[in-house]
């Protein structure tokens, strides 16, 4: 049998079997193929994956760009690109007249769209091009478009750099950030300088977001919603670049911002009206989901949190998310299913739920962002399960935490919630004690802002309201030894 009339068969079954087994490995997947794993069949496969791999990045020429769901400088830099790759096949055999209007048209393109790096390429390219037809005068006009793109672009570089410089540090550890706090004002003014100097959308996009980083590191919130607003407007009025500014980004921002500034209602009302600007198979669409929920649970619209739970999970691209995303969501919906449990779950479910809380990783290595929560989780579910041993446990280890990792003077809320938690240990579990001796320590919380992104615990759900859930719990009965 001729081999090769075989091969598109085994291109589809090798899809197949990885589409339904994503985690096998090679010796796996030449058994499903080639019923033996021996070094010939291993082989074939190699070559099999190399067709296939060839086959699929072929396919991206006809990806559609166009939907308004994604990047929106997405299809004009993918148009500047196809015209650039067309202009130099016919450039090389020396179509210099098609070249030119090509690159003219290709030109127009990146200048409206502000893509400095392929204005110069442009602008190079038509330069050599009069030079090979001897035409001097649009020759010298190439030369003196290219000696201006060619600055701003060294501008544009010198601004990115700096920029991403910044968001590297920024992604480290907390005592990483908070040395980039420290030098922030200095580097947006070095920023303002070099858009004064380029005037471009791409060094405005760099002072834009290190001004808005800033803010979110001192936890100003409010003037991140002032800043989001403000360029909203600039875009409507036609201010900005419309083939580059990213509108979901603004819309990202700016939930995040009503999200920690304790307005949720209206974050959430927002959020209900962006959703419809972040196109479901992109990572961007589960970053935005995230803060959804939260805004959610902020606003105690549990019911509305769930809903958007399921349709979260549903989303096919949902378990290729990275695991530390997985994590979180698991998270975030122990605490949807803690707070607002099936009507009737049964006994399985029940186990299941039970799993989630004692299987959460309890610690991160660099101590910040979801310990608390996960071990108030682990708490609250002691409470209702009325397990003393338990109870004293977790509230046990959270006073370890807060003595080991929070004593920053940015940690006021979490510190001050632990300390209610600790009076319902004072009172004996008796609700209506603990309200009562605890009602300094709330007011506390209620006048204590949340921190800066860099410094802080992630409230799932506000302390308050989980210091009332405590509270509710204790009422319908407290913690017992176990006989």
């Amino acid at each position: 049998m001729d081999l090769n009339s075989r091969q598109p068969n085994k291109e589809n079954l090798f899809v197949k079997t990885l589409a339904k087994t994503p985690d096998a490995t090679q010796l796996q997947v030449v058994k499903a193929l080639y019923g033996k794993a021996t070094t010939a069949n291993v082989r074939a496969l190699q070559k099999l994956q190399s067709r296939v791999r060839s086959k699929l990045l072929n396919q991206l020429y006809f990806l559609d760009h166009s939907d308004s769901r994604h990047l929106v400088s997405r299809r004009y830099e993918l148009e500047c690109l196809d015209m650039l790759h067309k202009v130099s096949i016919l450039y090389a055999e020396r179509e210099y007249n098609l070249s030119e209007r090509l690159l003219q048209r290709c030109l127009a393109l990146a200048e409206k769209g502000e893509f400095t790096q392929y204005a110069v390429l442009c602008a190079r390219m038509l330069r050599n091009l009069h030079a090979e037809k001897r035409d001097a005068i649009p020759y010298k006009k190439a030369v003196k478009v290219l000696a201006h793109v060619q600055q701003v672009l060294a501008l544009e570089d010198e601004a990115e750099q700096l920029y991403t410089a910044t968001q590297l540090a920024l992604s480290g550890t907390v005592a990483a950030r908070r040395a980039v706090l420290a030098v922030l004002p200095d580097r947006i003014a070095q920023l303002e300088a070099l858009h004064r100097k380029a005037r471009s959308f791409t060094t405005y996009n760099v002072v834009y977001r290190a001004r808005l980083a800033y803010e979110e590191l001192q936890g100003n919130f409010q003037e991140m919603i002032r800043v989001t607003a403000a360029a909203s407007r600039r875009l409507k009025e036609g201010k900005l670049n419309e083939r580059r500014f990213d509108l979901r980004f603004n819309h990202f921002v700016s939930i995040y911002a009503y999200l920690r500034s304790r307005q949720p209602v209206q974050g959430l009302r927002l959020a209900e009206e962006y959703t419809r600007d972040f196109h479901p198979s992109s990572n961007n669409w589960f970053y935005f989901q995230e803060h959804h929920v939260l805004l959610a649970l902020h606003a105690e619209q549990y019911e509305r949190a769930q809903q958007l739970m399921e349709v979260i999970t549903k989303n096919p691209a949902y378990l290729i998310q990275r695991e530390a995303a997985l994590q979180r969501w698991d998270l975030y919906r122990a605490y949807i299913d803690f707070v607002l449990p099936p009507p009737r779950p049964s006994v399985a479910r029940q186990r299941q739920m039970a799993q989630w809380v004692l299987q959460l990783p309890e610690y991160s290595r660099d101590k910040r962002g979801h310990n608390v929560a996960i071990l108030v989780l682990q708490l609250l579910h002691f409470l209702r399960e009325r397990n003393l041993e338990a109870v004293l446990m977790r509230l046990e280890r959270l006073r370890k935490y807060q003595q080991r990792h929070l004593y920053e003077p940015t940690t006021v809320r979490s510190r001050l919630f632990l300390r209610l938690l600790q009076v319902i240990v004072e009172k004996n579990f008796d609700a209506t004690k603990a309200a009562e001796r605890g009602k300094v320590l709330l007011q506390q919380l209620h006048d204590t802002a949340p921190p800066g992104e860099a410094f802080a615990e992630v409230e799932i759900i506000p302390y308050e309201h989980l210091w009332e859930l405590v509270l509710t719990l204790l009422r319908e009965g407290a913690p017992m030894a176990s006989e």
